[in-house]
């Protein structure tokens, strides 16, 4: 398919140089508008179409350079027009084909400096523009699914090559330098070409579906199959109660109930000991101080009168009387009656100390008897 210089005369290569460098022209104002998000796809993955741009080209400029047999002493490759046309669109597709085939033909003499615009006009422009316009068409009429996208890709691809073929065709009955009728280059390459095409119908179905099964935003004729960013909140976050109907916007809110009272912590009751509660209020005489006591039945705490332990004596010389019935220092009257407390002085640590249960103390030993020998 690359045409050599001097196989199409001067006038016809100038021609098509000038269609050529329109179409390039064209090309780079589109793909503006392309690389910016403003074609199909709304701008869904337009940040990372740059970059897959310069992925498409290095992709065809490779995969040209391998050619496969075809028919007896004929081989072909891949064009890569419908390929850049469905990943990048078809203005950058058109710059992406144009600029493997300049180096090709800079670098590796494959086609002629001087049919550098019958080149990109045939293999750039046709097949792009016929991969396209029926890449559309066929994702109109079938359902929107990604194995339509598939499809549509290897019928574009498929035809692109043949209409390359018919195109050559019609330039060099315009201006070909052999005497090779025009019928026997008609049969011969579009006979030819389909064959080639089948095989970069193959190649295109499947790069695209490989793009597409994992990021369908990065190819350009799928971007209507991409889905948008959707947030989503954790069930269990709590929602805003809904207002009343007689409540206008204006009213405030009601508060919410305040929280549940915290579990009381075991082995102690859920009301703190009155006497470290503080006062109601300033005219309200404190309560008498109480102290606890845990049934050993039933393991539940009841209240009892507060019996103030007296210190124990220094002095080996003093007296002192124990209670009959748990041994501590029996309490005096004058001693057991505490001073008021001031409402708004905080509760002292001694108060709370004295409101948890005492400890038992341990039981006094008696001596065993000593056996009678």
């Amino acid at each position: 398919m690359h045409v050599p210089d001097g196989f199409i005369n001067a006038p016809v290569s100038a021609a098509a140089g000038v269609v050529a460098a329109a179409a390039v022209a064209v090309s780079l104002r589109g793909a503006r508008r392309e690389l910016a998000g403003g074609g199909t796809g709304g701008g869904i993955g337009a940040d990372r179409t740059a970059p897959l741009a310069g992925l498409v080209a290095a992709f065809i400029f490779a995969v040209q350079m391998l050619n496969f047999p075809v028919a007896a002493g004929t081989s072909g490759h891949l064009l890569g027009g419908a390929l850049a046309a469905i990943l990048v669109g078809p203005y950058t597709g058109v710059l992406c084909v144009s600029v493997v085939l300049l180096m090709q033909g800079v670098l590796f003499a494959d086609g002629g400096l001087t049919a550098l615009g019958i080149n990109i006009s045939d293999m750039a422009l046709t097949t792009t523009v016929v991969a396209y316009g029926v890449f559309r068409l066929l994702v109109k009429v079938l359902p929107r699914s990604r194995r339509s996208i598939t499809v549509a890709s290897f019928a574009a691809a498929l035809l692109s090559v043949p209409a390359a073929a018919v195109c050559f065709t019609a330039l060099y009955a315009l201006g070909g330098t052999t005497d090779v009728p025009i019928g026997k280059v008609f049969t011969a390459m579009v006979g030819v070409h389909v064959l080639i095409g089948i095989g970069e119908a193959v190649i295109t179905a499947l790069t695209v579906g490989a793009v597409i099964a994992v990021r369908p935003d990065l190819v350009h004729g799928a971007r209507d199959l991409a889905r948008p960013l959707q947030l989503r909140t954790s069930p269990l976050a709590g929602t805003a109660p809904a207002a009343a109907p007689d409540q206008t916007a204006d009213e405030p809110t009601p508060a919410p109930p305040p929280p549940a009272a915290r579990p009381a912590r075991c082995g102690w009751p859920a009301s703190p000991p009155p006497c470290c509660a503080p006062a109601a209020s300033a005219t309200t005489p404190p309560a008498a101080p109480t102290a606890w006591r845990r049934s050993p039945t039933t393991r539940a705490w009841t209240p009892r009168p507060k019996r103030t332990p007296r210190p124990t004596p220094r002095s080996p010389t003093t007296a002192s009387r124990t209670s009959p019935t748990r041994g501590w220092p029996a309490a005096s009257p004058a001693s057991s009656a505490s001073p008021p407390r001031s409402p708004s002085a905080p509760a002292s640590s001694s108060c709370c100390a004295a409101a948890r249960p005492p400890p038992t103390p341990p039981r006094p030993s008696t001596p065993r008897p000593a056996e009678q020998g």
